[in-house]
């Protein structure tokens, strides 16, 4: 009985000293950061970003990329919800209402005023600077909804991709979709059906808008070395831009900005420094007739098939956009990029311009915005529907768009 209370006891204490010692070793380090991330290991969230780049984040949350996509809500969809504004008409019984109910926010389809299918905003996708569509989830899948917002026109409009006579809610959404809009969304599984891949998602593990680890990659490591060594200002454990490659620099944009493309590898993987082969089944195709290519997601190869990119070793992305700061449309900054490079700059027509505006508006006669061929907007007014107007990457001489230039600028 002795030698069985003394064996409990030294059994006690070892229980303790490991149940101590395991407690010891689960605590994290000074500064460690901890926060969990749905993209697993490495990874830590914008949030944690806040702590020393506060100015950068707050001038981020206006940017497009930072709002390509968002849960819904009043405040994030663009377009209204009252009555005599809040339905687009496909024929005079056939409509589809945006409302407002007790359980959330639905589009609804109506013929000779009866409800005929009603399905919810499920994400938003697109900052709202142009336009906005909607998707909704149906059990593991994501379908696009049949109206979506034209901000230039202020109305709702026939959806991109569905017939413009029709109701219909049948478009399947891919990863795809997401990938570039988006920074994260979990995938449980695919199956093909029919002619077409169906993918399967896991609705409450999404990230929506590009963060800052889609494009700086992992930051857990940055953040818990610099949270316990904050007199270090030299950025370490995460990648630099500026010290990649030329070539892997414009790999990071044009992983979206390139077209669509078959992918063997999900770019939500992508990290900086990573090569777009890794991930495309083939290769981009540069050079060639860029009259082409459409000016929409083809950044990448209207700016690479530029003589500026051509002639420069150093041309980049970032050469002329600052991804922190919302700028788009601020002639004036952007053309001061141009005028790094060209500073000397004559114009056989420079005459019939007002002092000046060649120096704050360079983007219109040699980076106008172009009607899309892929994206076109219906309102239900209209017979046909509107090209979306994109900004060519295309950097030339445009006579037309150049002569709107001048004649908008006279007197």
């Amino acid at each position: 009985m002795q030698r069985y209370k003394h064996s409990l006891a030294i059994t006690a204490i070892i229980f303790i000293l490991v149940l101590t010692l395991s407690q010891c070793l689960s605590k994290p380090e000074k500064g460690m950061a901890t926060t969990a991330d749905l993209r697993g290991t490495g990874y830590i969230g914008s949030a944690a970003c806040t702590n020393c780049h506060q100015e950068i984040h707050k001038s981020y949350l206006a940017t497009a990329h930072r709002n390509t996509s968002a849960s819904p809500s009043t405040a994030s969809i663009k377009g209204s919800f009252e009555s005599g504004r809040n339905a687009f008409h496909y024929r005079a019984n056939v409509k589809v209402a945006m409302e407002q109910r007790s359980n959330g926010l639905f589009q609804v389809a109506y013929m000779n005023d009866q409800e005929k299918q009603a399905f919810p905003f499920g994400v938003v996708v697109g900052s709202g600077r142009k336009a906005q569509t909607y998707l909704y989830w149906y059990d593991d899948n994501v379908f696009q909804l049949p109206v979506s917002y034209s901000v230039w026109a202020k109305a709702w409009v026939n959806s991109p991709s569905y017939p413009a006579d029709k109701v219909r809610f049948d478009r399947l959404i891919n990863i795809g979709c997401f990938e570039c809009h988006g920074s994260y969304i979990e995938r449980k599984g695919t199956q093909q059906e029919g002619e077409r891949m169906v993918d399967y998602f896991d609705k409450t593990k999404v990230i929506y808008g590009m963060d800052c680890e889609r494009c700086h990659g992992p930051a857990a490591e940055h953040v818990s070395f610099h949270s316990s060594h904050p007199e270090e200002k030299q950025a370490q454990h995460i990648a630099l831009y500026k010290q990649l490659s030329r070539q892997r620099q414009v790999d990071l944009c044009a992983q979206c900005h390139s077209g669509g493309h078959t992918t063997k590898n999900s770019i939500f993987s992508f990290k900086p420094g990573d090569s777009l082969s890794q991930y495309f089944s083939s290769a981009i195709k540069t050079g060639g007739d860029v009259s082409k290519l459409d000016v929409h997601g083809n950044q990448y190869q209207l700016i690479t098939g530029s003589q500026c990119y051509i002639k420069s070793n150093v041309l980049s992305c970032t050469s002329c956009h600052n991804p922190h700061v919302q700028e788009r449309e601020n002639m004036a900054v952007l053309s001061q990029r141009c005028a790094s490079c060209h500073q000397a700059v004559t114009h056989s027509f420079a005459a019939k311009l007002p002092a000046n505006a060649i120096n704050t508006n360079c983007i219109d006669c040699h980076m106008p915005a172009l009607p899309s061929r892929a994206i076109t907007l219906k309102q239900e007014e209209k017979t046909n529907a509107d090209p979306n107007l994109i900004r060519t990457h295309f950097i030339s001489i445009y006579p037309e768009q150049t002569k709107q230039f001048i004649e908008s600028h006279k007197n």
